[in-house]
């Protein structure tokens, strides 16, 4: 049985649907600009904000826009089906609203609000919380314990959040350079991502496409520093390859996680130098967005299945000199060519890796 995938959707400052972000970003577009007197320290920061200020409630707003979109561009009745789940993957959720219990009340408010059959369920896995909501979702499906289910992602730039990073002296004074010589640490962004999977192809209104596999690992390295060998990200990337029959030569695009931390960029390069995939194109999308923490997997996803509909390939904003010990081939420029197989890779504090694969039918 296959599980298909489409009807993606993004909410950032670059539009309110795929095809916008997608128009935006091939355009070399960003929505990362300089917020005065935004930091702990009353710094002028970069960071990828909708708004000025968050409303009240912005993080559901964000959530229930993208399941709408979705829902739109499936067929009618699917989201109340009693084969229906929808996940949500975030980071820190409605922080603004609950510190204690961010979820409970978005999760409550969109069972009433679209009539859901069953309650969501809720993937906080730091920043790897969207591909891996994607890949419980194929679990889901090729288990026939559902045949639809709504993936949304959402998480919002609260001071909780980027306090936090600041902390860890980990936020750029300038535009993030993912993989590049002179980065300076991630531009936080927020925003929506989402996408549908089904085992029904009929429940799609445009052209799908198929989520052929997706697994994690945790090399439970370091609490927030990633593995120096790549181990994570080796192991899930090889797991990811064999359950799916696909040899890594048939791999035409890799959309990484990218942060443009010293770290993470080197732990990827290392994993991807083992896996002998440094030749295979690249981007990180860190660049327009910023890091969407939660949602980062299923915005930056919902761009490559829109690469698989136009066959042009995102360059890699920021990047001029790789800033890495491995050579990795990155797109400084956007590529129109023939994409028929991505590979899609996240990595996370606590030693977390993700990565699944998407193709053409």
């Amino acid at each position: 049985m296959k599980t298909f995938i489409g009807a993606e959707n993004i909410i950032s400052p670059l539009g309110i649907t795929a095809e916008e972000n997608f128009n935006s970003v091939k355009k070399n577009r960003s929505g990362i600009k300089q917020f005065k007197k935004i930091g702990f320290g009353k710094e002028d920061l970069y960071l990828s904000k909708i708004n000025e200020e968050n409303p009240e409630n912005f993080f559901y707003y964000l959530l229930s826009q993208c399941l709408q979109s979705i829902i739109k561009e499936a067929k009618s009745g699917i989201i109340e089906a009693n084969d229906t789940i929808v996940i949500i993957s975030t980071t820190k959720a409605d922080i603004l609203e609950n510190l204690s219990s961010p979820m409970i009340e978005p999760v409550h408010q969109l069972i009433k609000d679209f009539k859901l059959k069953h309650t969501p369920i809720v993937i906080s896995n730091a920043c790897i919380s969207g591909v891996l909501a994607m890949n419980v979702a194929n679990d889901f499906i090729q288990s026939t314990a559902y045949k639809n289910a709504f993936v949304i992602g959402a998480d919002i730039v609260s001071d909780f959040v980027l306090y936090g990073f600041q902390s860890l002296y980990a936020i750029s004074d300038e535009p993030c350079k993912p993989f590049d010589k002179n980065k300076k640490g991630i531009t936080l962004g927020e925003g929506a991502g989402g996408v549908l999977m089904s085992s029904d192809s009929t429940v799609f209104n445009a052209p799908f496409f198929e989520f052929v596999e997706g697994t994690s690992a945790n090399d439970a390295n370091h609490i927030s520093g990633p593995s120096r060998t790549g181990e994570g990200l080796f192991r899930t990337v090889t797991k990811t390859l064999k359950l799916a029959g696909i040899d890594k030569e048939n791999i035409d695009f890799i959309s990484a996680h990218g942060t443009a931390t010293i770290f993470n960029d080197e732990m990827e390069s290392i994993a991807f130098d083992r896996l002998g995939m440094n030749n295979i194109p690249l981007n990180s999308l860190k660049g327009y967005f910023g890091h969407t923490l939660g949602a980062s997997g299923l915005i930056e996803t919902a761009i490559c299945i829109q690469s698989l509909r136009t066959n042009l390939l995102i360059k890699s904003t920021g990047f001029n000199e790789i800033g890495t010990s491995k050579e990795l081939n990155l797109l400084t420029q956007n590529l129109e060519t023939e994409v028929q197989t991505i590979l899609k890779t996240a990595s996370g504090f606590g030693g977390c890796n993700a990565s699944l694969i998407i193709r053409k039918l």
